[in-house]
C-alpha cells in the first residue's frame, strides 16, 4: 500500500463527498452512537478507536461511545457488530484480525465482506523488526544468514497465535526461506518481557514500543515492515529494501458499519474521519507514534480489505499458522 498515492487519490473524493453532506449532517446522528471495539481497553486498536470516537463526537455533536467487547481475537465483538441495526447507531472499529481471522479459525461468526460496509481506513501501524542486543546480527541479511545456519533454533516473539507480529514473522520466514520459530505469548506485554530477556530474541514490534529500548541499547532495529521508511525511525531501512523485495506487513485501524447502512451516513462518517486524519495536529501525533495516517475513502478501504484477505489467506495456508 502506497500512503502517498492514497492521499493523492483521496482529495477529489473528499471534496465531492463534503458537497453532498449538508442534508445528512442535519439529521445524523439522532442520538448516541455505539462504537464497538472487539478488543479489551488499553490496546492499540482501542487507543486508535478512542481518537476517532472523540473526534466524531466533537464534530457531529452527539456522543460516539466506545464499547469494548473483547474475546476470541476479536470475533465476539465483530459478531455483535455484524448483527446490530444498520441505521448508523452502531459502528465497528477494528484492526487487521478482521481479515485474518477467517483464515486462522475453522469458522468465524461473520463475513468481512458481506456483513460490513467499509467507512474509512484510519491509519497503518507498521512494525519494526528488532533483535535482542545479544544476537550477533545488524542487518536483515545477517539475520537471514544466521537463521539459515541454525534452522529451527532462533525464536521470534508474538502476542499469541495469529497476532500481527506472528504473521509478520511467518511472512518473513516464507519470503526469506528460513525457519525461525514462533514463540507465542499471552499478549504483547509478556512478549516484550520474553524479547527483552533474550528468550525470544527476535520480534516484529510497534515502533512506539520499540523506541525506548532501541535508545537504551537493549534492542537493535534491523528494518521496518512498511513499504516506505517511518518518520519516527528515519534511519531504519525497510525490510523490502533490505533484500526481501515486496515485503510489507502492518497492523491497521479502520471504521466499518453493519452491511446495508445508508450510503449517505457512510459518506458523512468517511469524510469526517478523513478530515480529522489530515489535520497537521493528527499527522504529527500519528507519525510520532510510528503510525502512518491515512483517512481513506470507502472504496479504498474496501480494496484494502479484499487484498488483505487474499494475501494473508495464502500465507496462513502455506505456513500452517492456524489458531484452531
Amino acid at each position: 500500500m502506497n500512503p502517498a498515492r492514497f492521499i493523492t487519490q483521496l482529495v477529489p473524493a473528499i471534496i465531492l463527498a463534503i458537497a453532498m453532506l449538508p442534508a445528512v449532517a442535519q439529521t445524523y446522528p439522532k442520538g448516541p452512537v455505539r462504537v464497538i471495539v472487539p478488543f479489551p481497553a488499553g490496546g492499540g486498536v482501542d487507543a486508535a478507536g478512542r481518537i476517532v470516537a472523540q473526534a466524531l463526537s466533537a464534530n457531529l455533536g452527539k456522543p460516539f461511545v466506545i464499547e469494548n467487547r473483547g474475546g476470541a481475537n476479536g470475533n465476539i465483538g465483530t459478531e455483535l457488530a455484524a448483527k446490530s441495526p444498520n441505521d448508523g447507531s452502531t459502528l465497528l472499529f477494528t484492526g487487521a484480525g478482521f481479515v485474518t481471522n477467517p483464515s486462522l479459525y475453522k469458522k468465524v461468526p461473520y463475513d468481512p465482506v458481506k456483513d460490513f460496509d467499509p467507512i474509512s481506513l484510519m491509519a497503518l501501524g507498521p512494525n519494526v523488526l528488532v533483535v535482542h542486543a545479544s544476537l550477533p546480527v545488524h542487518t536483515v541479511q545477517e539475520l537471514i544468514a544466521l537463521a539459515k545456519a541454525q534452522p529451527g533454533k532462533i525464536g521470534f516473539a508474538g502476542a499469541g497465535n495469529g497476532s500481527t507480529p506472528h504473521l509478520a514473522g511467518e511472512l518473513f520466514n516464507t519470503m526469506a526461506s528460513v525457519q525461525m520459530v514462533h514463540i507465542p505469548y499471552r499478549g504483547s506485554g509478556p512478549a516484550m518481557i520474553g524479547l527483552l530477556a533474550g528468550d525470544a530474541p527476535v520480534m516484529f514490534l510497534p515502533a512506539i514500543n520499540a523506541r525506548p529500548h532501541l535508545a537504551s541499547g537493549r534492542l537493535r532495529a534491523l528494518a521496518v515492515t512498511s513499504r516506505e521508511r517511518l518518520a519516527a525511525l528515519p534511519e531504519v531501512p525497510t525490510v523490502s529494501a533490505s533484500g526481501l523485495n515486496g515485503y510489507e506487513s502492518a497492523q491497521w485501524y479502520g471504521l466499518l458499519a453493519p452491511a446495508g447502512t445508508p450510503p449517505a451516513i457512510l459518506d458523512l462518517l468517511g469524510a469526517e474521519v478523513a478530515k480529522v486524519m489530515h489535520t497537521a495536529e493528527m499527522k504529527a501525533r500519528m507519525t510520532s507514534d510510528g503510525l502512518v495516517p491515512i483517512g481513506s475513502s470507502r472504496a479504498q478501504f474496501a480494496a484494502h480489505i479484499t487484498s488483505e484477505i487474499a494475501k494473508w489467506a495464502t500465507l496462513i495456508r502455506a505456513s500452517g499458522a492456524r489458531v484452531d
